[in-house]
C-alpha cells in the first residue's frame, strides 16, 4: 500500500496510484452516490483526500479484482464498508508479503546461480590445470 502523506491529491495522481485512467475515476465518481466525493476548487479541479483515495482503492478492488459492476460495488461499500475495508487491507498485506518473498526468492536464486557459476568455474579451472599438467608431462 502506498503511503498517502499529502493532504490532497489531483486526479492524475490518484489515477497513477490506483492504476486506472482519469476517465474511469470520473465515471466511478458519477456513479458512486457520494462514496467517492473529491473536493473541487472554483475552477472545478478535483482534490482527493487520503480517505477519498482509499475509497477509490476499495472500488477498484471490488470492480477490477472481485468482478462486481460499479453499481454493485458502490452498494457493497454503502452496506458494509468496514468489512470491505478489512478484506481489502488483508489482501493488500498479503500482496506486500508476497512481493517481499518474491524479492527474497530472486536474491536467493541469484546467489544460487552465482554458486553454480563458481562451481562451474572451479571445475573448468581444475580441468584446465589437469590438461596443462598432462601437456607439460608429455613435452
Amino acid at each position: 500500500m502506498e503511503n498517502l502523506d499529502k493532504k490532497y491529491y489531483r486526479i492524475a495522481e490518484v489515477a497513477a496510484i490506483v492504476g486506472v485512467p482519469q476517465s474511469t475515476l470520473r465515471f466511478w465518481e458519477s456513479r458512486s452516490r457520494g462514496v467517492i466525493k473529491p473536493r473541487r476548487n472554483a475552477g472545478g479541479t478535483r482534490f482527493y483526500t487520503p480517505a477519498d483515495v482509499e475509497a477509490v482503492r476499495m472500488v477498484h478492488y471490488l470492480v477490477k479484482e472481485r468482478g462486481l459492476k460499479i453499481d454493485a460495488a458502490i452498494a457493497e461499500l454503502l452496506r458494509n464498508r468496514e468489512g470491505v475495508s478489512r478484506r481489502f487491507d488483508a489482501i493488500d498485506r498479503l500482496r506486500t508479503r508476497a512481493a517481499a518473498a518474491g524479492t527474497r526468492l530472486t536474491a536467493l536464486t541469484g546467489r544460487a546461480e552465482l554458486f553454480h557459476v563458481q562451481q562451474l568455474f572451479r571445475y573448468i579451472l581444475r580441468k584446465t590445470r589437469s590438461v596443462n599438467t598432462t601437456l607439460c608431462r608429455s613435452t
